[in-house]
């Protein structure tokens, strides 16, 4: 069976939903028609542009900028708090319309979420023409916008998506990936950073299909490991499933926006170290243990990442946790500047369930357990900076 999928994506989530919030509380103007954005708090580290109107965009205003700048880009610019509580509201309200059609939903993110719509065409008919009812009845019911890209698998329903905003419904098929997707500029690849397609752009690749029809051997001497993903994701290649599995143990996460954006790997260890204990001590009050463990990064220039792992025997330790975190690091980051990281941990569960080893790792698992457990009542009694492995000490 030929594999369909759904990538529906909100058109400028944060702006289109503070306008239907404000419209639906008697405001008299569509702040989606007038120079406008949602911008965080000046005072803290989230003074910048999360979401610009249309007109805003004329006026050289761009997502991730301070709101000084787009101040003095255009001078009459209103800015509009964001309201999280609200949008959490209406993506559920979303999400909960469009498991109506299919149960694999994955929520990719707050405002998009892939859905695989694989044979499917037996109770719907033409898929292509169900996109645009789904279009046209979340405009209807919500009052705001979206796009839905249609592929054979995840990386091109995506790729799709992106093609012309807002309102609109793109297919990217095995078949279309040569002459729709291969003439777009590197940096438009899907999950590419500025800073990796640069360094493409300089190796004489400009294009998604020069990419594509190069040897692979190319990238992978330049980039290891992550060049065998780029040369897949250049010939439309992925084979991701939809995760649409909803789990009676909630995870556990935890993300920080860092002081300054860094591409120092010890500062990035630091950090990831410090968040392991806050979701092992989490974990560990809820006498759970964890199989899948992710890490997600927000780069320098606010291209989103992430990557997890599921293990073969549940873990509850920090030690085991900050391994499994280390090593998706290492594979999933190509050391560009990180702004935000975090760790998530899920797929919990109340039973062990150990691989029997002849070397007696069963042993030296429950001993890890005892010592951890200990470390946390004295945490618990005297606080989280009482004890802490020798790597986060400041050298003298």
């Amino acid at each position: 069976m030929e594999r369909v999928i759904f990538h529906i994506d909100v058109n400028n989530a944060f702006l289109s939903w503070t306008a239907v919030k404000l419209l639906k509380n008697g405001y008299k103007i569509d702040i989606r028609t007038i120079p406008s954005v949602i911008g965080g708090d000046e005072e803290k580290r989230h003074g910048i542009v999360l979401a610009k109107s249309p007109v805003a965009k004329k006026y050289g205003v761009v997502t991730a900028e301070t709101l000084y700048q787009a101040r003095k880009k255009c001078p009459g610019l209103k800015v509009y708090p964001p309201d999280y509580n609200y949008y959490v509201e209406m993506s559920k309200k979303m999400f909960e319309y469009i498991s109506q059609y299919s149960p694999d939903v994955e929520k990719f993110s707050i405002d998009e979420c892939f859905v695989d719509m694989s044979g499917t065409h037996y109770l719907y008919g033409n898929l292509v023409d169900l996109a645009y009812k789904i279009k046209d009845e979340i405009h209807e019911k919500f009052g705001f916008t979206v796009n839905i890209g249609i592929g054979n698998n995840k990386l091109c329903a995506k790729m799709a998506s992106d093609f012309e905003k807002p309102d609109k419904v793109h297919t990217l098929f095995n078949n279309e990936i040569e002459e729709k997707m291969w003439p777009l500029p590197i940096n438009d690849l899907l999950f590419v950073g500025r800073k990796t397609s640069e360094k493409i752009e300089k190796m004489g690749f400009h294009t998604i299909g020069d990419v594509a029809r190069a040897n692979p051997q190319i990238f992978i001497k330049a980039f290891k490991s992550y060049g065998v993903e780029i040369w897949n994701r250049a010939n439309g290649i992925d084979d991701s499933i939809v995760d649409s599995s909803t789990r009676e143990n909630k995870s556990i996460s935890v993300s920080w926006t860092l002081e300054k954006d860094s591409d120092d790997i010890d500062t990035i260890k630091k950090v990831l170290l410090k968040q392991t204990d806050e979701v092992g001590r989490s974990l560990r009050r809820q006498k759970m243990y964890a199989t899948v463990v992710a890490v997600t990064f927000k780069t320098y220039d606010f291209v989103s990442f992430s990557k997890q792992c599921s293990l073969s025997n549940p873990i509850k330790s920090n030690d085991e946790i900050y391994a499994a975190v280390l090593d998706i690091l290492y594979k999933a980051w190509n050391f560009e500047k990180i702004r935000n990281i975090g760790i998530r941990l899920s797929n919990l569960t109340k039973n062990k369930i150990v691989q029997s080893d002849i070397f007696g790792a069963d042993n030296k698992s429950e001993e890890k357990e005892k010592v951890q457990t200990a470390l946390d009542k004295i945490k618990d009694k005297y606080g989280t900076d009482i004890i802490n492995p020798a790597s986060l000490l400041e050298k003298k």
